[in-house]
């Protein structure tokens, strides 16, 4: 991983692309590329990384990277606009070709190379699973796929209208390298998926936990509700890797505005094993 030699000074950046992902129009990815080529190659994330993505005269916040650190020349971030939300909303405002400044990457990824070898099992939902669609297209790139045993993927969202990355989804679908199921809290008359909540459809699944680790990544009534299966699957804490979501400001550890116990959330992780955080008060679970 590298970053920028001053913490504080964001990168300045262009907004290449603006894509509509849900039906309410209220999640867009952000694909940006950093104005200056010497900046793009201080700025290489590892998966499960965020940044802090600002507008100058508004403010900034924190956002996970949705793009793999294998996609090279542009960097992408989902992010959702909500009412009371200054940054969201001034975000959503802007164009293609709009400046926008990016500090970071920041924080603690998924550890890829201790998983080499390893099967991969990904469970994320609603848009918390931007982190994990970066992970999941590095795990798919052609120079990285055969590093890895087999990979399981069950993502979940609200309804059918609030499943992000349609069309990745499909393609995805359309392997045979590995396996994945969406699910819908409530389906509609067009929806001929699955129907139910995420810990409910990964008892159904059953995913062995054999030489396997979890990559867990969603609102925190999901992920408390999904560890106790994961464990009667035979995951252990070791073994079950979650991204934690925490009112971040500096992003550096400086400001100890999102600490977890002992741990500051934007240094330490947004990734921890469950077995770090497990008996820590107010850990979310």
């Amino acid at each position: 991983m590298k970053t920028q030699s001053n913490p504080y000074l964001p990168f300045p950046a262009k907004i290449a692309k603006i894509s509509i992902e849900n039906d309410e129009k209220d999640l867009k990815t952000f694909r940006l590329a950093l104005c200056d080529k010497d900046d793009a190659q201080k700025f290489i994330p590892e998966c499960g990384q965020f940044a802090m993505l600002s507008i100058a005269g508004v403010g900034e916040i924190p956002i996970g990277i949705a793009s793999s650190p294998l996609d090279a020349g542009y960097v992408e971030f989902t992010v959702k606009r909500y009412p009371t939300g200054v940054v969201t909303s001034a975000l959503h405002d802007l164009s293609e070709g709009d400046s926008v400044g990016l500090r970071g990457p920041l924080g603690n990824g998924f550890p890829m190379k201790d998983l080499v070898g390893k099967n991969i099992l990904i469970v994320g939902g609603g848009f918390a699973f931007t982190t994990l669609r970066a992970t999941i297209r590095y795990l798919l790139d052609q120079k990285i796929r055969g590093a890895y045993g087999k990979i399981q993927i069950l993502y979940g969202a609200r309804n059918p209208g609030e499943l992000l990355y349609k069309n990745e989804l499909k393609s995805w679908q359309d392997r045979s390298d590995l396996s994945i199921c969406a699910t819908v809290d409530k389906g509609d008359e067009a929806w001929q998926g699955r129907v139910g909540f995420v810990p409910a459809v990964l008892k159904d699944l059953a995913p062995s936990a054999d030489n396997a680790c979890c990559l867990l990544c969603g609102p925190p009534i999901m992920l408390k509700f999904t560890i106790p299966p994961l464990l009667d699957l035979g995951f252990t804490p070791e073994t079950i890797l979650t991204s934690l979501e925490r009112k971040m400001s500096c992003g550096i550890g400086k400001c100890g505005r999102c600490n977890v116990g002992p741990y500051y959330v934007c240094k330490d992780g947004p990734v921890f094993s469950y077995a770090k955080i497990k008996d820590i008060p107010d850990n979310g679970f």
